[in-house]
């Protein structure tokens, strides 16, 4: 498991419990995440999905994503409940002026630091040095607690990126 999420994830939800990530468009000040980590607590203690209250938890992460999970065990994830989810994060952007939703720029975690490169980057910063074949790439693309834990961070090597890479 990924040292940073070790102890803040919660451990009572299941392994295959719902992930949605949000990678910002720059890293959050301190007073920002406590902020964030405010609203999104008061959204996740009231999620519902048809009625039922949604096993819900989320949490600013390495100071550049915003990480949602729902476990479903209890009550499943509708249409309107992510539909309520994403407002969130869209009253998020237009509060602390990020985007949150852009998925051309690849993070690397470079020094224990979240290092956001736009995508078309990538193979210059790798014959420059900036980055190697092993940094670490997060994967913002896990859909479960179990990868999350597990494959969010990769090297860039053996991460969905790299065939792009080198066919390029």
């Amino acid at each position: 498991m990924i040292k940073e999420l070790e102890h803040i994830l919660p451990s009572d939800f299941s392994p295959s419990s719902k992930v949605w990530i949000y990678q910002s468009s720059r890293s959050f000040g301190d007073q920002e995440e406590l902020e964030i980590n405010e609203q999104l607590h008061n959204f996740y203690v009231q999620w519902t999905s048809h009625g039922a209250a949604v096993k819900g938890w989320a949490k600013v992460v390495f100071k550049q994503f915003i990480v949602v999970m729902a476990d479903e065990k209890q009550s499943g994830v509708s249409g309107c409940s992510t539909d309520s989810m994403v407002r969130i994060m869209k009253s998020v952007e237009r509060q602390y002026q990020v985007d949150l939703f852009d998925r051309l720029t690849i993070t690397f975690l470079v020094d224990n630091k979240a290092q956001p490169l736009p995508m078309q980057q990538v193979k210059y910063a790798l014959e420059k040095g900036y980055i190697e074949t092993d940094t670490p790439l997060f994967n913002n693309v896990v859909d479960t607690k179990e990868k999350l834990e597990n494959e969010w961070l990769v090297p860039l090597n053996k991460s969905w990126l790299w065939q792009r890479i080198i066919n390029n």
